[in-house]
């Protein structure tokens, strides 16, 4: 049975919109690292249908020497989604609507699964128990509103620290798992 990896670039008050406010932190070498060691286990992709419309231009149009160029690219990618049916990014497929019956069959028959934004999918899938590991990449900002990785009333969640890091700029990685 696979595995499902969720990273997310979140502030210092949780909040996990489109990140540009990560962009006056350089991307250091040990980030790209963390992050790396995750998606070197993985082999799809999972994302909601806003996330992956955000991700195909910038991404599929790369050409660079980027690792992220040819995970993003050469890996399959499934959607989750109820509107987009035929997905034109190469090696993607759209699965359907949220389903977490759908989402454990998917991590029996692909492995691990990496989730990247994808906010509405990642809170469902927190809900549902189906996330496996979190991958978080905190910035000392703060957005003081937002949408939140964890939603506002949804069940206490316990985790043990399975890894962690910090760079000199303040930005912490912090991986955790389900306490068990």
């Amino acid at each position: 049975m696979g595995a499902l990896h969720v990273h997310e670039f979140v502030t210092a008050d949780g909040v996990i919109d489109a990140p540009e406010w990560t962009f006056e932190y350089e991307f250091l070498p040990g980030m790209l690292e963390a992050i790396g060691a995750v998606t070197d286990r993985c082999t799809g992709i999972l994302l909601g249908r806003k996330t992956y419309e955000e991700f195909e231009e910038p991404w599929s149009t790369r050409t660079d020497g980027d690792p992220g160029t040819a995970f993003f690219n050469d890996t399959r990618k499934y959607v989750v989604s109820s509107t987009l049916t035929d997905p034109t990014w190469r090696n993607s497929e759209a699965i359907g609507p949220y389903d977490p019956e759908r989402i454990r069959r998917l991590k029996d028959e692909a492995g691990n699964l990496y989730v990247s934004g994808s906010g509405t999918l990642v809170r469902a899938m927190l809900a549902d128990g189906l996330v496996d590991e979190l991958h978080l990449l905190v910035y000392p900002v703060t957005r003081g509103s937002g949408p939140q990785l964890f939603a506002e009333g949804a069940k206490p969640l316990t985790m043990q620290l399975a890894g962690s890091a910090a760079f000199d700029h303040g930005v912490v990685y912090l991986n955790y798992r389900p306490a068990t």
